[in-house]
C-alpha cells in the first residue's frame, strides 16, 4: 500500500539534526527522500560515536536518517552544482539548513531554482530564521534553548538551569517543518506553484514554551523555574517513596479528593487553602510537604496501585531501557529493525504515526555513504563513463 506522500520526491540537503528529521518523517510518510552529502565525509553526524554499528556508522546518524537514499555531491563544484540543479527541477522539495545565503554562490537558492522548477517547495532551517539581527548567527540547540526560555524553567527551583536531556528545539523544528512542507505541498494543489520555507530553531523553540509562554503575556510574572513541579497544577510533580520516585499528575479537585482520600488525609480536601487548584497553586508551599510526608511511608509501587486503583494518574520514571521494555510500547511496536545494504539488521525506532488508509512505510535502513550516487546519476541520464569521471574527479 502507497504511503500518504507516495509519489512525492524530496532533495534533503540537510545535516544533523533538525533537516534530517524533517526528511526522515517525509519518507516515513512515503516521499522518496534523497540525501545529498559530502563526498568522502557526509553528515557530520555519521561520525558522533560511540556507540555504533561495526561498520562505524554513529546511532546518533541512525536516528534521523531512515529510508532515505544517500548520494555524494561536492556542490562547490560546477558539475556538482548542474547535478543538485537537476534532482532540483525533478523534486517536489527541497530541504536545506546552510548558514543563511550560504547555497546562493552556488546557484542553488530558492531564487535561483525556482526558474528551474516553479513548482518547487523550499524549506530552509536556520537557528534564527533568514531575517532580523541575528540571522547571520549559526544555531545550535543547546544555545537556543537557552536563549529561548526553556532553560530558565527546566531544572531545580534552587539549581541552576538545565537544559533538556535530548535536542528538542531541533525537534521542534523538524516537525514543523514537516508540517509546513506538507500545507505548502497542499496549496500547490490549487495554485500550481511551489513557494518558500523560512523555519527558525529560536521561533520553534518560543512557541514550545505553550502554557508558560502564556503566562507571561497574560500576568506578566516571569515563570519561574519549578524543578518537577507544574506552575499551573498541583500536585502534579514528582514525589519520593520509600524505594523509588514517582509521577503524581493530579489534574482536577475531584482526583485530589481521591489522593487525600488514599494518603488518608481526606481533612485536606476540605481546607479551604486546598480545596481548589487556584487555591492549591497559591498554597503549593504549605501543601506540598504535607504530601511528600505521607509519600515517604509506603514503596513506589504500593502507592502507583492504590492512586490507579482510585483513578488518580500517576506513573513511574523508567530509565531508557525500562521504556522499551514496557508492554504498552512492546504493543505498538516501536522497536524495529531494518536490513541495510549488507544485510545487517539495524535496530531503529518506529515512527509513532498511525494511519488506517495509508499507514507508514519502513523501505531501509540509514543508507550508507553515497550508496545511491551510482543509481541517482544513472537515473539522471549519466553514463558509466560519465559517472567514474565524476567519481576520479572527486565532484560524487
Amino acid at each position: 500500500m502507497s504511503g500518504a506522500l507516495s509519489g512525492i520526491r524530496v532533495l534533503d540537503l540537510t545535516r544533523v539534526l533538525a533537516g534530517p528529521w524533517t526528511g526522515q518523517l517525509l519518507a516515513d510518510l512515503g516521499a522518496e527522500v534523497i540525501k545529498v552529502e559530502r563526498p568522502g565525509q557526509g553528515d557530520d553526524t555519521r561520525h558522533w560515536a560511540p556507540p555504533s554499528l561495526p561498520d562505524g556508522t554513529a546511532a546518533y546518524y541512525l536516528s534521523a536518517n531512515r529510508g532515505k537514499q544517500s548520494i555524494t555531491v561536492d556542490i562547490t563544484r560546477p558539475e556538482g552544482q548542474a547535478i543538485v540543479r537537476e534532482l532540483a527541477r525533478q523534486a517536489d522539495v527541497l530541504l536545506e539548513n546552510y548558514k543563511v545565503g550560504g547555497l546562493k554562490k552556488y546557484g542553488l537558492d530558492y531564487d535561483s531554482l525556482r526558474t528551474v522548477n516553479p513548482r518547487l517547495v523550499y524549506c530552509s532551517i536556520t537557528g534564527f530564521g533568514q531575517t532580523g539581527p541575528y540571522a547571520e548567527l549559526p544555531g545550535y540547540d543547546y544555545i537556543v534553548q537557552g536563549m529561548s526560555g526553556l532553560m530558565s524553567i527546566t531544572g531545580p527551583a534552587d539549581g541552576e538551569p538545565h537544559k533538556v536531556g535530548v535536542a528538542v528545539t531541533d525537534l521542534f523544528t523538524g516537525l514543523y517543518a514537516a508540517n509546513a512542507v506538507q500545507a505548502a505541498l497542499l496549496a500547490r494543489t490549487r495554485t500550481g506553484e511551489g513557494q518558500y520555507i523560512d523555519m527558525a530553531l529560536f521561533d520553534c523553540a518560543l512557541a514550545m514554551l505553550a502554557n508558560v509562554n502564556m503566562n507571561w503575556l497574560i500576568g506578566r510574572e516571569v515563570p519561574p523555574r519549578l524543578g518537577n513541579a507544574h506552575p499551573n497544577i498541583v500536585p502534579y510533580q514528582v514525589f519520593r517513596t520509600a524505594d523509588g520516585h514517582f509521577i503524581l499528575a493530579c489534574g482536577n479537585d475531584k482526583q485530589f479528593r481521591a489522593v487525600c482520600e488514599v494518603i488518608g488525609l481526606q481533612g485536606l480536601a476540605e481546607d479551604e487553602r486546598f480545596a481548589s487548584n487556584p487555591a492549591r497553586v497559591r498554597n503549593r508551599a504549605l501543601l506540598v510537604p504535607q504530601l511528600a510526608e505521607a509519600f515517604a511511608g509506603r514503596t513506589r509501587d504500593e502507592w502507583l496501585k492504590a492512586l490507579d486503583e482510585a483513578g488518580v494518574p500517576c506513573g513511574p520514571i523508567n530509565t531508557v531501557d525500562e521504556a522499551f521494555a514496557d508492554p504498552q510500547i512492546r504493543h505498538r511496536g516501536l522497536e524495529i529493525s531494518l536490513p541495510d545494504s549488507t544485510g545487517q539488521s539495524v535496530p531503529l525506532v518506529g515512527c509513532p504515526i498511525r494511519l488506517s488508509g495509508t499507514p507508514v512505510e519502513y523501505r531501509q535502513a540509514p543508507p550508507a555513504l553515497g550508496e545511491h550516487t551510482r543509481d541517482i546519476l544513472a537515473g539522471l541520464g549519466y553514463d558509466a563513463e560519465s559517472i567514474e569521471r565524476l567519481a576520479a574527479q572527486g565532484v560524487v
